[in-house]
């Protein structure tokens, strides 16, 4: 009988479990540069889907589009080796298994969280910077838009809107690691990442493409001028600045791709190595 291609869910624990294990455990500059290579990554696939995007006008194509290209980033990220904050979160999972403690996961995701930053930011810095936006007269409009939609969040709903976010991604992460090639990783990912693009739910690493590259592009006065021509307002472009962007939805979108992850990897560990051993 030919060896399947997959793991099954009990052995994606147990991988993941191992996984968060070896995370924890690399050098301080591994898991740095892994992490500014992963926010790297991740802004361009967003780089990518709203160069694609920015010109339709049905919000429903907007999302689709934005579903089918933005899964490359993630893509990127589990194929070719990166770490993304929100995936990380699933080192959870060996905390409750002993093997790893609360201060290796919070020391892990605060590290990954700097790393992702800085590689999220700098995409965000040369777009804004290479004249791409130029391209249309609607591209900083979309940028602008996009970037005040995103500031302009009450906490609640950025939070919400976080949790619902790495419920996919998580989910998308779990399915990633039962496949056995690269081909069968590809599609579990792209599927599950299109999902949450097409959801509207609140990347954390995402945002730290798509609100620095509009406030970089804010200080363009001639895409200021282009965004104002299409529609932009006064009121969205206040809102697009890096207070707005901390509080209206870093931290809150911030903890809630933390409690999605926690979720998935708590109801998963909980399946397997809690209610497993009970039924034994």
């Amino acid at each position: 009988m030919a060896e399947k291609n997959y793991l099954t869910s009990k052995e994606i624990s147990a991988y993941t479990i191992e996984a968060g294990i070896a995370k924890v455990k690399r050098p301080f500059l591994e898991i740095f540069t892994m992490a500014i290579l992963a926010g790297i990554y991740i802004a361009m696939g967003a780089l990518a889907s709203s160069t694609a995007a920015h010109g339709l006008s049905n919000v429903g194509m907007v999302k689709l589009v934005t579903g089918l290209v933005f899964p490359v980033g993630l893509m990127f990220v589990v194929i070719n080796g990166a770490d993304l904050f929100t995936g990380n979160c699933l080192v959870l999972m060996s905390v409750y298994e002993k093997k790893t403690t609360v201060v290796n996961l919070v020391i892990n995701l605060t590290i990954v969280l700097c790393g992702n930053f800085i590689g999220a930011v700098f995409i965000a810095f040369l777009q804004a910077n290479s004249g791409l936006f130029a391209m249309s007269d609607k591209f900083a409009y979309y940028v602008f838009k996009t970037a005040a939609g995103k500031t302009s969040l009450h906490f609640t709903e950025a939070f919400y809107l976080g949790i619902i976010c790495n419920l996919f991604v998580c989910s998308g992460m779990i399915m990633m690691y039962g496949a056995k090639d690269v081909a069968g990783r590809v599609l579990a990912g792209f599927f599950s990442i299109s999902a949450f693009a097409i959801s509207a739910s609140e990347h954390i690493v995402a945002n730290m493409y798509y609100i620095p590259v509009a406030i970089f592009a804010k200080t363009k006065p001639e895409l200021v001028e282009l965004a104002m021509a299409a529609g932009i307002t006064q009121e969205k472009l206040d809102h697009i600045n890096w207070m707005d962007f901390l509080v209206h939805n870093g931290v809150p979108v911030m903890l809630g791709n933390i409690l999605g992850g926690f979720i998935i990897g708590t109801l998963y560990y909980l399946i397997h190595y809690v209610f497993a051993k009970k039924e034994n």
